[in-house]
């Protein structure tokens, strides 16, 4: 029996957070280890420069900064190919053939891309990059005919337009490409608020912890939480719904009866913010501590992670090729073959 593939990916414009983490990064982990799946992680930089084109070397340093976060959290580049998108030049070709199957108007109807132009303030100046990126993605996907695509929640829509594509492609060409499934974060955790209150945490708002914080770093983070407005004396009783900290403790603490006792006490007044915040920062300190101290040691030999990166991107581009001459060949257009 076929090993189904599976493919996700980030885009690099800085480094990984712990969205990034809960959303994605430890599911990746769980599926690699399970050894039942062909492994594709793909850091997107063509996607990146949608909306960073005149700032390429951003994208250039966060290259290897992400590929530092991937081998930091565990993925390993002997179960798990992880490649360089721009390197692949299969992806590109494939776009070309797939936005002929779509409308402008379905890409200005993505939810997932209506938000982040909103969240990018571009008004009527959309890159037309930005706007056809799930044409991008679609090809990414399709490249590798992965069938299993781990990514947040927020990401649902750009799994249902390559889903879309798929069928169109296959109703006009015949079955050839795979149509993908996600697999999703538990429900609650798909989106984590930024440190602000956002509704969710991102680079771009500046409300992150990153997976390389150091503690320092990050007791000043945490610290910086928003919580209850009006629980403003120890004595107060506190509002639970909305206060990041306890969205953070929900999600990471492993000590569901502490928690709990804890939310009782702050409902009840008693119990102060920077108490609360001490125990939180434990917490994440717990995750983080074991990410730090393996990316250190990758920081050490960048050499070593370049060449895992033009390894697993020579991998890549010999699976999407074998993929797009089956398209060519589909639609007629292999004509010296």
């Amino acid at each position: 029996m076929d090993r189904k593939v599976v493919l996700t990916g980030d885009r690099p414009t800085g480094k990984l957070h712990i969205g990034h983490y809960v959303g994605s990064l430890a599911n990746r982990v769980k599926l690699q280890n399970q050894d039942k799946y062909d492994m594709y992680v793909m850091i997107a930089d063509l996607q990146a420069l949608t909306d960073n084109a005149k700032n390429p070397e951003k994208v250039r340093k966060s290259v290897l900064n992400v590929a530092l976060d991937y081998l930091s959290i565990g993925l390993d580049p002997n179960k798990t190919t992880i490649y360089v998108q721009s390197q692949i030049p299969a992806l590109s070709e494939l776009n070309m053939y797939f936005s002929n199957l779509v409308t402008v108007s379905r890409l200005e109807r993505n939810p997932t891309v209506k938000s982040e132009i909103k969240q990018k303030g571009f008004g009527h100046s959309i890159p037309a990059g930005f706007l056809t990126y799930p044409i991008s993605q679609a090809a990414d996907i399709t490249a590798f005919k992965s069938s299993l695509i781990p990514v947040g929640d927020d990401q649902k829509p750009m799994i249902e337009q390559t889903r879309e594509i798929v069928k169109s492609f296959n109703n006009t060409y015949g079955e050839i490409l795979v149509e993908p499934e996600g697999i999703f974060p538990p429900e609650g955790q798909g989106r984590i608020p930024g440190l602000d209150g956002n509704a969710k945490m991102s680079k771009s708002l500046g409300n992150t912890i990153y997976l390389s914080d150091d503690e320092d770093t990050l007791r000043t983070k945490i610290m910086s939480i928003y919580t209850d407005p009006n629980h403003i004396h120890k004595e107060d009783p506190g509002k639970i719904e909305g206060n990041i900290v306890f969205t953070y403790l929900d999600i990471f603490g492993k000590n569901k009866d502490k928690i709990n006792n804890l939310k009782e006490h702050y409902q009840h007044g008693g119990l102060g913010d920077v108490e609360i915040k001490n125990y939180l920062f434990e917490v994440i300190n717990e995750v983080l501590e074991p990410i730090r101290k393996k990316r250190k040691e990758y920081e050490m030999n960048p050499d070593f992670v370049y060449k895992m990166l033009e390894e697993g991107s020579r991998r890549a581009n010999k699976v999407a090729d074998e993929t797009l001459q089956e398209v060519k060949k589909a639609m007629g257009i292999n004509y010296f073959k």
